[in-house]
Parts: C-alpha cells; sequence; structure tokens
C-alpha cells in the first residue's frame, strides 16, 4: 500500500472524541398526519457526519439529480434515514433568501410527499435535508425494469398519489413544482408513490425550471420563461404519458397519436389485458387534455383527483405487493451475527469478530510501510497490545490499548469495531454507539458498523432504533455477498 496509504487512518470528520453523527432533531411540534419532526437547521458539520463525509458510495444515483447538485444518503445519530441535496456553490448566493425559501416548503407535511426535514446555509454551503425513500424512482421501475414491468393498478395510484400531491400542495399555497418529471416521484419503504419536495424550492439564480429537452417543455414555457400552475398540469400530462406507453414519448407525438386514434402504438403492451378499453381510453382522454396547448383549457389538480379516483383497482392491494418488492429488510434471513446482536450475545459477537481479524479493514498493512517514526512505531504496538488483549478477553486493557492507537491519529474501523465490543463488554454502551458510528463514518457500507450499532442500541434500552440498525446491517451485508447466508 505505501506511507500514502496511512492518510487512511486519520479520521476525517475531526477530532477523534466529536461523535460522527449528528445530534437528534427536536421532536417537538410534531404533524400528526405523518408523525415527522418539526422542519430545522442542521449544522454542515452535521450533515458532513451524517453522510460520512458526503462519501461518493453515498450518492443516491437514482435520484434525478444533475452534477453538480448531488444526492447524498445519510443517518442520524436515533438511526432516521435521510438524503441531503447539495448545491454547487452558486446556485444560491443569497443565503436569506435560501433560507427562507426552504423553511417555507419545510412547513408541508403530507404522506404523499417525501417531506422536507431541514436545510444548512453555512458559508457558501446550501444544503436540504428530506426523508429517505429507500426503493428508487418512478423512472427506474418504469423504464429500466429488471424483472417486472410495473402492473396497471399501480401506474393508477402512482397518478393519484401524485395529482393528491399537487392538489396538497396548491392548497397550502405551492402551486408551482418545478421540473415534475419520472426522476421526481420516488417510493418509499412501503413502496407508495412520494412526490420529492426537492421540486417546490423556486428556482436559484443560475437554474432553469425545465430540463434542457424542450420536447417536453410546456409550450408557455417556451414562450415566456415563467412556470404557472397549468405548466405543472402539462408535465402531469407527460407523466400519464409515461405511464401509459411505458416509454418517455415526447408530447407531440403523444397528441398525434391520439387525434389518429392509434392507441395500440401509444399503449405499453406489457399491459395487455390488465385494463378495459374504457378505463384505457379514460387515461388517455385526461392525458390530452393536461397537454393541451393553450393552457386555460387544462383541468386543475381537483379535476384530476375526480378524474382519476374512479379508475383505481386493487385499493386493498398493498403497493410492495403490487410492486412485488419486499416492504422492508426484516424479510432478510439473519446471517449468524445478525442472530448474534438480535440476542445481544456478545461473546458470540467476540467470537465472529476475532474470526474475521482486518480482512474488511482496508487500510491497515503493516509491512507495507516503509518508515516508521517513533510515534507510528509506537502507535503499532498499542494496536498489536490491544489485538492481544481483545483475543484474550481483558477487555478494559483492549480499551485503554486501542485508545493509545487512535490517540496517534490513527484510525481504523476494525479497531474502532473492536474498541466497541470492548466497550460493551464493560458496560459503557454509550462510548459503544459513539465508536460503532465513527466505524461507519470511515466505511459507510461495512455492515459490521451497522450490526454494532444495533448492539449498543439494545444495551441502552432503544429497542426500536436497534431494529432499525439491525435491518440496514442485513441489507448492506446483502448487497456485499449478494445473498445472506448462515
Amino acid at each position: 500500500m505505501g506511507l500514502n496509504g496511512f492518510s487512511l487512518f486519520r479520521c476525517f470528520v475531526g477530532s477523534r472524541n466529536k461523535t460522527a453523527v449528528c445530534e437528534p432533531p427536536d421532536l417537538g411540534n410534531e404533524d400528526d398526519e405523518v408523525g415527522l419532526p418539526s422542519f430545522r437547521d442542521f449544522t454542515y458539520q452535521q450533515l458532513r457526519n451524517a453522510t460520512s463525509g458526503f462519501a461518493v458510495e453515498n450518492i443516491v444515483s437514482e435520484h434525478g439529480e444533475k452534477a453538480p447538485n448531488v444526492v447524498y444518503k445519510g443517518k442520524l445519530e436515533n438511526q432516521s434515514r435521510i438524503v441531503v441535496k447539495r448545491f454547487y456553490r452558486t446556485a444560491w448566493p443569497d443565503a436569506r433568501q435560501f433560507s427562507e425559501e426552504a423553511w417555507s416548503v419545510g412547513q408541508l407535511r403530507n404522506p404523499k410527499l417525501a417531506n422536507l426535514l431541514g436545510c444548512c446555509c453555512e458559508n457558501d454551503e446550501r444544503l436540504l435535508v428530506a426523508e429517505y425513500m429507500p426503493n428508487n424512482t418512478l423512472a427506474k421501475h418504469l423504464f429500466h425494469w429488471d424483472v417486472q414491468p410495473m402492473k396497471w393498478a399501480m401506474r393508477l395510484r402512482v397518478v393519484l398519489h401524485l395529482a393528491e400531491a399537487l392538489d396538497y400542495c396548491t392548497n397550502r399555497g405551492r402551486a408551482l413544482y418545478h421540473d415534475l418529471n419520472a426522476y421526481r416521484i420516488l417510493f418509499d419503504g412501503n413502496c407508495n408513490p412520494r412526490l420529492s419536495c426537492f421540486g417546490l424550492m423556486k428556482n436559484s439564480r443560475d437554474g432553469k425550471s425545465y430540463s434542457t429537452n424542450l420536447a417536453f417543455t410546456p409550450p408557455e414555457y417556451m414562450r415566456t420563461g415563467q412556470i404557472t400552475p397549468a405548466s405543472v398540469v402539462f408535465s402531469f400530462g407527460t407523466l400519464l404519458v409515461d405511464l401509459i406507453s411505458g416509454k418517455h414519448i415526447p408530447p407531440s407525438h403523444a397528441l398525434d397519436l391520439i387525434r389518429d386514434r392509434n392507441l395500440h402504438m401509444l399503449t405499453d403492451s406489457c399491459l395487455e389485458g390488465q385494463f378495459s378499453n374504457d378505463d384505457g381510453i379514460e387515461l388517455v382522454r385526461l392525458a390530452s387534455r393536461c397537454l393541451n396547448y393553450e393552457a386555460q383549457e387544462r383541468p386543475n389538480t381537483r379535476s384530476l383527483i375526480a378524474a382519476l379516483s374512479p379508475l383505481q383497482k386493487g385499493t386493498e392491494v398493498p403497493s410492495h405487493v403490487l410492486m412485488e418488492i419486499p416492504d422492508s429488510a426484516s424479510s432478510l434471513p439473519l446471517t449468524t451475527i445478525g442472530e448474534a446482536c438480535s440476542r445481544k450475545d456478545l461473546t458470540a459477537i467476540h467470537e465472529i469478530l476475532e474470526a474475521i481479524g482486518y480482512k474488511d479493514d482496508g487500510v491497515i498493512n503493516e509491512l507495507s510501510f516503509q518508515m516508521w517514526t517513533d510515534q507510528m512505531q509506537l502507535s503499532l504496538e498499542s494496536k498489536q497490545k490491544g489485538d492481544s488483549a481483545f483475543k484474550h478477553g481483558d477487555f478494559k486493557s483492549a480499551v485503554k490499548r486501542y485508545t493509545q492507537f487512535m490517540d496517534g491519529e490513527m484510525f481504523s474501523p476494525t479497531v474502532l469495531a473492536r474498541r466497541s465490543l470492548s466497550y460493551l463488554m464493560t458496560n459503557m454502551p454509550k462510548e459503544a454507539l459513539d465508536d460503532a458510528m465513527q466505524a461507519q463514518v470511515i466505511s459507510p457500507v461495512w455492515h459490521i458498523a451497522s450490526y454494532l450499532q444495533a448492539s449498543a442500541l439494545l444495551a441502552l434500552g432503544m429497542e426500536n432504533e436497534a431494529q432499525v440498525a439491525l435491518k440496514e446491517g442485513t441489507t448492506l451485508e446483502a448487497e456485499r455477498y449478494g445473498t445472506v447466508s448462515k
């Protein structure tokens, strides 16, 4: 590895004594409709910690955001999953304008939205925090499906939920939505469709309301450069066409097919036999109304709901069943270490960590360093003594030696994991949780860090949070090895 690898030991979020994640949000003034905390300000350091230093591994690639605006997934100290949208530096030059706009959108709370949770406005940084939606975007499920195409009943549910989300926003004074498209519709843990709140933010100085693909742009926006509520309905019409066809067809071409009554060419062949001609005609008629060239002839959001509600099918069937996606990671079987964590069997966890050694570390390779200062050598000796104490179950000594190792500004996720378990063995669960979270900061996709968080949370009596961490560990392990095996 060479001397350049030594920098990987250093904790890039600051002093080792700093917590690796942000403080849990204030739970006051919750909206009973969705049970979310009130919108709040975050510090830059909190969001940096929550996203493991804005690690590349945490970029949410299916969020439809174009660089340099990047969306990261992250996790707060209370195990709440979040996404953080990081704007490029010139997007919002006026900090006050950004903060006021974010706080305005942040007052919205609805189960049909991927709601905003907070924002950060420090120096040149402009960041938005929103609910994490784990089941990708409509674009992914509609255009890039791997197993099966989206069923007709689910497509109808998507457009109704979208219409209801837009109607809610309209009634709350937020009728304008920027660049409504299939990437802006996300699926939550139960596979229910949600509209991203990011598109409700007014345009920044350097942004545009619509993408550069002019074929899908409302005609009045082409003339005036202004977005109106009717422009949003036009974009809703393009999404109706997407869901009918399974393809991203330009509105002008879709209208030509409708005028020529060539509905066979417009309809997704994968949907054959799933709906009646009357239902298909009704949805096509609604799409054509939304795509009307004259803005005043388009329906409003209330009319969209009235037209779509009678068409719904299988309303009693949960969305995750229609999508054939498990509703949570709990359906994955627990591995040996997962079971040990769920039983709070610290002895079994110790045996597993000892057996794993440093093979998952990726940064420890003592023989690769060509030169050592006295301080480095002392740190290495402390680690070796810590490993010996850990192996023989002398956990107080292990904590002491591993701490000496990290006092030399050398960091390793495995050492943090071992010290975390040593803290648990000596009845110090808060310190154990801090180390497990720090290990995840350094190695964001390492399942062991999540499992140890679950163990520490159980020791702290935080059962619900522990189950979330346990599910995350199970999911990360499954993703890492392709399958979950005993």
